[in-house]
């Protein structure tokens, strides 16, 4: 076994690794760029260098510095994470001709894996089905527009080189597909350093059916079962699940075995994922129907290998440490049991009302529920964030991995969505209740599973609110009074606000926003107890809610009893922001100050960035005249391309950018004026 190793990636992949290799006894090297100086990572592991700037290019994808960072403090091996470097073959090889030990496959297996086109000819060779498609190495634009008509729309444009959702363009119709191919390539030479793409017919009712396939240098693989991947936005996963649901024993083998065969195909060692696309031609209750199609083999361990690990009552960094260093595989194929149920949810730093735009800022509450970190258990999150780190821009949006076990698929379910509601994240847009709201579904409760899931059930995922106006309205009262109960000064009557008065009932008025629309609440203190009333403001107000209203303080939340309903809440402020939680969801609110309120209108003709990134592309020059709807910009932003479009027809007055400038939230990009 080894005495040190260095962990070439950041985050909670790093410190996955860390902790797995301090329980046996093996030192740690964290490396970290600018952005990361004071990154969870860095502080978990025994000794920590820096390697460069804020970008991955700057930082950690420069292997030379990584490699010489792993000689200066004598490290035998290096672990590579997931992404980054982790399927660099060159990286592979160099680690090797310097004496160090790369924890994961030979750089041939990465090689013959590593490019889609390649891999699947490898596969075709072998006998694995695969879905109808273009993998040939002339890449001239009118040869694939013309293979693309030939197979038939829906097609997929996919990055040759590419991986976790990164240059991929479904097309439905033939005159779209020369602007995908464009954008499509533009993603991957950014993410990958590769434009060369392959075309797929786009499977109807597919399912994302992955094999865990684990290989030794004595020649030895197994495959530790399925992970079901089918849910997903921008081709990015959201939810993953072990085992999958409906899968029969019989085609459960058949696809565990094809693994193992594409993996002993190439001379694997170490962790692999090899990837099907399942069609459903009889339906999602007809699993005996289903056929699968060999898709992608990935040389590392994935993000969602957790939920393997809950099922087998494995430790599959512990293994591939163990592999490295020559050991043979812990145990046989037969020795693997699949045992309960297990679900991941990535949790992620976006908006998935305003199409899933990354969210940076400062994680200024983030309470996880009752959890093991990186063990096999019940409740588990691996992350590499703490309260009060800050998301950036400059690599992923990822916050943590949520992974929970039960007996069964139905119990794994209901303590996924009771830990979900144990975590708080205040400070930045976040997905969590957008997960709450997906594993309700009926698609996903009844595993009525494919990858357009998320479309199919968009009425019940997006802009939704989990309870009405009046009910944050009075959580947010009840903070600011137990906040006055909590600061009044003993033994000091003037201190306290409890609305005494010697004649006369006592009255009170807050005002409030949400979602552009302004609130005023009165609280009245009775004989009886206090009384709320909440109604809009403006010509034609209604009433929001009117009734009793009551609130007592415990160590870490607030009872509320609205209308003798009574409610356990959170609530956070920050400022005049206020987030409040409670078992049904979250929501947040602008509390208002009279006497700093302003009527502030937006200048209009103003288009700015939504979030820090790199313009990519002018799509209009000045003096072009423009349609509401109309493409006139592409930024990328957390290895995203976004595209900005015009809020209402005008004339392109100046663009203030060029391709190319970082530009920060809200920058302005150009201006429209009126035709």
């Amino acid at each position: 076994m080894f005495h040190k190793i260095l962990i070439a990636n950041r985050g909670e992949i790093a410190c996955r690794v860390a902790a797995t290799a301090r329980r046996l006894g093996i030192q740690t090297v964290a490396v970290y760029s600018d952005a990361d100086a004071k990154a969870k990572h860095v502080q978990v592991c025994d000794e920590a260098v820096h390697v460069g700037g804020n970008t991955p290019k700057e930082s950690y994808l420069q292997w030379q510095r990584i490699i010489a960072a792993a000689q200066a403090t004598g490290a035998e091996a290096i672990h590579p994470g997931y992404g980054f470097l982790s399927e660099n073959e060159d990286f592979a090889k160099a680690c090797s001709e310097a004496g160090l030990v790369f924890i994961g496959p030979p750089a041939s297996a990465i090689q013959a894996m590593g490019l889609k086109a390649e891999s699947k000819r490898l596969m075709e060779k072998a006998g694995v089905p695969l879905v109808p498609g273009y993998h040939g190495k002339d890449q001239d634009p009118v040869l694939l527009h013309s293979e693309a008509d030939r197979i038939g729309y829906p097609v997929l444009i996919k990055a040759s080189a590419g991986g976790g959702g990164k240059g991929m363009r479904i097309v439905e119709r033939s005159e779209d597909f020369s602007a995908a191919l464009q954008s499509c390539q533009r993603e991957a030479i950014n993410s990958f350093g590769d434009d060369n793409v392959l075309i797929e017919k786009y499977v109807q009712r597919p399912r994302h059916i992955e094999i865990q396939v684990f290989g030794d240098q004595q020649g030895d693989v197994v495959y530790l079962f399925e992970r079901d991947c089918s849910v997903q936005r921008r081709h990015q996963k959201v939810l993953e699940e072990a085992p999958a649901p409906g899968m029969t024993a019989a085609l459960r083998k058949q696809m565990g075995e094809a693994a193992v065969a594409a993996a002993k195909a190439v001379g694997y060692v170490g962790a692999g994922t090899v990837e099907f696309i399942v069609e459903q031609p009889g339906g999602y209750d007809k699993p005996e129907e289903m056929r699968f199609y060999f898709m992608e083999m990935n040389t590392r361990l994935q993000v969602e290998h957790p939920v393997t690990e809950a099922i087998t009552g494995t430790d599959l960094v512990e293994w591939q440490l163990r592999v490295a260093s020559g050991e043979p595989l812990p145990k046989t194929q037969a020795q693997l049991q699949l045992t309960g149920h297990a679900i991941e949810a990535r949790i992620n730093a976006e908006n998935p009302d305003n199409d899933f735009l990354p969210a940076t800022g400062h994680l200024r509450i983030y309470r996880k529920p009752q959890a093991s970190a990186f063990e096999v258990s019940d409740v588990r999150v691996d992350d590499g964030v703490r309260e009060g780190d800050s998301i950036s821009p400059y690599y992923d949006s990822m916050i943590a991995k949520l992974i929970v076990r039960g007996n069964t698929r139905d119990e794994a379910l209901q303590r996924l969505d009771e830990a979900l509601a144990q975590l708080h994240i205040v400070g930045l847009a976040n997905n969590v209740q957008f997960l709450r709201r997906t594993i309700k579904t009926p698609s996903f409760a009844q595993a009525k599973l494919d990858t357009a899931l998320i479309p199919r059930e968009a009425e019940q995922l997006f802009n939704q609110t989990p309870w009405p106006v009046g009910f944050s309205i009075a959580a947010a009262i009840a903070h600011t009074l137990n906040q006055e109960q909590v600061t009044a000064k003993d033994g000091d009557p003037f201190s306290h606000h409890d609305a005494w008065r010697a004649w006369g009932a006592a009255k009170r008025f807050f005002l409030f926003t949400k979602d552009d629309q302004k609130y005023i609440a009165q609280l009245s203190y009775l004989a009886d107890g206090l009384h709320l009333r909440v109604d809009t403001q403006g010509k034609s107000a209604q009433q929001v809610f009117d009734g009793p209203f009551s609130y007592s303080a415990t160590a870490d939340a607030l009872q509320l009893n609205l209308a003798e309903h009574a409610s356990q809440v959170h609530v956070y402020r920050s400022g005049q922001t206020i987030d409040v939680f409670a078992a049904a969801g979250h929501d947040s609110l602008v509390s208002v100050d009279p006497l700093l309120q302003s009527d502030e209108h937006a200048e209009s003709g103003r288009l700015t960035a939504p979030m820090p990134g790199k313009v990519v592309a002018f799509t209009v020059q000045a003096g072009d005249a423009v349609k509401k709807g109309q493409a006139l910009a592409v930024m990328e932003a957390m290895k995203m391309e976004h595209t900005i479009l015009a809020p209402k027809d005008g004339v392109v007055a100046e663009l203030l950018f060029a391709p190319g400038d970082q530009v920060m939230d809200g920058a302005e990009l150009l201006s429209l004026v009126a035709e």
